[in-house]
């Protein structure tokens, strides 16, 4: 009777142990946002497209991505409109060189956008900062300069044309040969260690999407995806869809597998501040010219558009970005 007792109780505690392990590991069915994870091989260059219209106030743009599959390699999670919780920006996820492979390096909510590695991911987001819009008194403003919404229905708005960045850079990854040499300033390591929130389950949900769509796969579109941004998370079809007008430079299919790159990695992600660049000379399935994990927040709902005495402003140039 003692002996099975024991046996018992050996065998619930193996099953404690075991528990926490399998929820930690993540699916190399998808590995993306929030996730450290490292590759051999460097992700492709940034497309080319335009941004859908924003569906209404309180939404915020979060740019598009290469996200990595164990089986497949890399694939686009499209940039979306998602509403923002107030009084948070969004920090994009960003792929860099750390000890001889490519580490991604997870997006967050903060008060302030903090090092995403100095990418161009465009409307706004030119490599630093946030040009986009700004919070105030609750209510999210938009500078169409470089943001495209419908300024008969959204009068939260304003144009500054100095955030315009010049820049065409469509290179998708931070240190290493070809990537963008720039490492975090004081000030954006400060904004990284403030209180961050987890990305947004429609977020989570919306690049789960992506990965379940062959077609959003770089050996598949080749760096040019059909559905390169969407109005809204998830949706892939219909007419808030916009397809990529063109890879951001020539496609070349790497010479390892998924697994293969995947499992010959030792690095980790480590933060979110820029890798060090390293003298190896990594795979990169694009050649440019020129050369704290949680769980999934839930979506909040948009605020009210508070500002109806603001006159609508001419139709300004926008920032085309990618």
């Amino acid at each position: 009777m003692r002996f099975h007792r024991a046996v018992h109780v050996l065998a619930f505690a193996l099953l404690l142990l075991a528990i926490p392990a399998a929820l930690s590991s993540p699916s190399s069915a998808q590995i993306g946002i929030g996730i450290g994870i490292s590759v051999h091989i460097g992700p492709p260059a940034l497309p080319v497209y335009e941004q859908p219209i924003a569906p209404g106030a309180g939404y915020l743009w979060t740019p598009g991505y290469w996200g990595w599959n164990d089986d497949g390699g890399y694939y686009w999670v499209p940039g979306t409109w998602v509403v923002a919780p107030v009084g948070m920006l969004w920090t994009p996820g960003y792929w860099g060189w750390n000890n001889g492979a490519y580490v991604w390096n997870g997006g967050y909510w903060g008060p302030h956008v903090g090092f995403y590695g100095g990418i161009n991911y465009g409307f706004g987001y030119g490599g630093v900062g946030f040009g986009g819009g700004e919070w105030r008194g609750g209510a999210f403003f938009y500078n169409t300069a470089v943001m495209h919404v419908d300024t008969v229905h959204i009068t939260n708005v304003y144009v500054n044309r100095t955030v315009i960045v010049n820049n065409e850079s469509h290179v998708a990854f931070n240190g290493g040969e070809g990537g963008i040499a720039v490492h975090a300033t004081a000030q954006e390591e400060a904004y990284g260690r403030e209180p961050h929130q987890a990305p947004l389950a429609a977020q989570t949900e919306h690049e789960h999407a992506a990965s379940q769509n062959r077609a959003m796969f770089a050996s598949e579109n080749h760096g040019a995806p059909a559905v390169a941004a969407t109005a809204r998370p998830g949706e892939f079809s219909g007419r808030g869809v916009v397809g990529a007008k063109a890879a951001g430079a020539p496609y070349h299919a790497p010479a390892m597998s998924p697994k293969e790159a995947r499992a010959a990695s030792p690095a980790e992600s480590k933060g979110n501040n820029a890798p060090r660049a390293e003298s190896a000379r990594p795979q990169n399935e694009s050649h440019a010219e020129n050369a704290p994990k949680a769980k999934p927040a839930k979506d909040p709902k948009p605020p009210k558009n508070n500002n109806k005495n603001n006159k609508k402003p001419e139709d300004e140039k926008r920032d085309k970005g990618r």
